[in-house]
């Protein structure tokens, strides 16, 4: 009998990874807690309660930013809080994922959920709504500087006042058309639901989120490249069992799956007295970049179950908040980014010593002994270019000095540029993770080694998409074929399924949606 998934409730409470990617993939259902909403109720009875008595509510009864000062009267409130939401639907470019939006709405719910935002339940089930009929605003993507997504959030936001653009059902349309077809009718924004559809970091959080479980992903397959041409270029396996005794804790883990990963493959080892660092230190360097992994995906986790609103409602009163600036994620993912680079320099030096001649009298470029052939030195150019983009988008930018407002939003933390740039550090580590699976095959075909194991997993990928080099050819869409598989959930889940790091695979929920959904299902159910 087939195990099904309850739905998800939010509640306020931090989201996890394997929510959040269930709630992508569009396939689950949502309901809010009852105890989520009696606190949104009790938040906005505070929010009226001030407006009733005269009190000026920013971006309720006020206008905001440079306009903060100017009040609306009671027959004007209706048309400032349309038209406000509808004035910050100016975002550009490229649209995010609907996975990203869906979770965005989600992330928007589950912080009002906390009772200190003060806008209607109607907002709250006006989200659901569109979830539950699976009707995704589109998102452009440029149009925040990290200091609440006020152009990506609102673009969601104007969608639910029926104008925008929206995908229903795989097709792209105007949200006219979108509510028509789903049968749904626009919402009227109270005073308060317009700033609050607008004036938070959901979109960001959400990308932040799938942009860092994707940088998992490709660190776990970088590190399985790594570990392939160790064997490839005969390292010596004693610094990675040496680092379970005296290195960190994520250093040992690290090691120990460096042995356990490699333990059916007994190659032959080619080490004099020490081999070069990109071979000894694989352990050293992953447990860096994995320990900052988890501690970013810790701090974006817990900004899912956070108001970072402004106005917020606490102490019984509707407060003015810097919340709004993202500032501890945005740290940890660029230092995130810094890591990045730490990875891709460690797997191209690898890639340098595999066509250097000089690991295990392997010839040089990697051309088979006896052929007329360029070989392979053209194509670790391509590593080296590709470490280059990695480190250049390694760089802080969120101390960058901007002053927007009349003066009076002077803080930014630019997290969605980060997160754009660190998506593009995650598309080259995964071509860079190709690169070095295809140099490795090469190598170990000339030496007529046996990999097992997870190389044998790698090397049967690289092999079922480019044949053993012996004459000079094209190599670029070989290359992008391995880079796609390599990428895939269906190989991850694979690779997991091998030899796993079970802290880190199941933290991040990676791999397959099957397999997230089978994992959940094999947990105990807590009462």
């Amino acid at each position: 009998m087939k195990h099904e998934r309850p739905g998800i409730e939010l509640s306020g409470q931090p989201l996890g990874f394997a929510e959040m990617v269930r709630i992508g993939s569009g396939k689950v259902a949502l309901s809010a807690s009852a105890a989520g909403m009696a606190r949104v109720e009790h938040a906005r009875s505070i929010v009226e309660d001030a407006i009733d008595a005269g009190v000026p509510v920013y971006g309720s009864t006020t206008g905001v930013g440079a306009m903060k000062d100017v009040e609306w009267s009671n027959d004007e409130l209706e048309a400032f809080n349309l038209g406000l939401v509808r004035a910050h639907h100016f975002g550009t470019g490229t649209p995010f994922s609907c996975a990203v939006v869906r979770n965005a709405m989600a992330i928007r719910i589950n912080t009002a959920l906390t009772g200190q935002v003060g806008c209607t339940p109607e907002l709250i089930e006006a989200y659901m709504r569109l979830l539950d009929a699976d009707l995704i605003p589109l998102v452009r993507r440029t149009g925040s500087i990290g200091c609440a997504d006020i152009g990506l959030m609102g673009q969601i936001g104007a969608v639910l006042t029926g104008v925008g653009e929206a995908v229903y059902r795989g097709k792209r349309m105007q949200a006219a058309e979108a509510f028509q077809a789903a049968g749904l009718e626009p919402i009227k924004m109270a005073p308060r639901d317009s700033l609050a559809s607008l004036s938070v970091n959901a979109v960001s959080f959400a990308a932040a989120g799938e942009a860092t479980r994707n940088a998992a992903a490709s660190i776990r397959v970088l590190l399985a490249t790594g570990m392939m041409a160790s064997g490839a270029l005969g390292a010596s396996r004693d610094p990675w069992k040496a680092v379970r005794h005296v290195g960190t804790a994520r250093e040992a883990l690290i090691g120990s799956w460096l042995c356990n990963a490699s333990e059916a493959w007994n190659w032959p080892v080619a080490t004099h007295v020490q081999d070069p660092l990109s071979l000894r230190m694989v352990a050293q360097v992953f447990g860096a970049v994995i320990e900052n992994l988890l501690s970013t995906g810790h701090k974006i986790l817990a900004a899912t179950g956070r108001s970072d609103d402004n106005p917020v409602v606490v102490e019984g009163r509707v407060m003015t908040s810097g919340g709004s600036l993202p500032l501890d994620v945005t740290i940890l993912l660029e230092s995130a980014a810094l890591c990045m680079a730490h990875a891709a320099r460690n797997a191209f030096n690898r890639c340098v010593i595999l066509g250097n001649g000089q690991r295990r009298d392997l010839p040089v470029n990697l051309v088979p002994p006896g052929r007329i052939a360029t070989g392979f030195g053209p194509i670790i150019k391509l590593a080296g270019e590709i470490f280059s983009r990695v480190l250049s988008m390694s760089n802080p930018v969120s101390a960058q000095s901007l002053v927007v407002a009349a003066g009076l939003e002077d803080e930014a933390a630019f997290l969605p540029l980060v997160i754009e740039r660190f998506e593009r550090q995650m598309r080259a580590l995964r071509r860079l993770a190709a690169l070095e699976a295809l140099l490795s095959a090469q190598a170990i075909d000339i030496l007529g080694d046996e990999p097992q194991g997870v190389a044998k997993m790698i090397y049967d990928l690289v092999r079922s998409h480019a044949a053993f080099y012996t004459v000079d050819r094209p190599l670029s869409a070989e290359v992008e074929a391995i880079e796609e598989e390599l990428g895939s959930d269906a190989f991850i889940s694979k690779l997991i399924g091998e030899v796993p790091i079970a802290s880190f695979d199941d933290f991040f929920a990676l791999g397959s949606l099957e397999r997230i959904e089978e994992r959940l299902a094999s947990e105990p159910m807590v009462l």
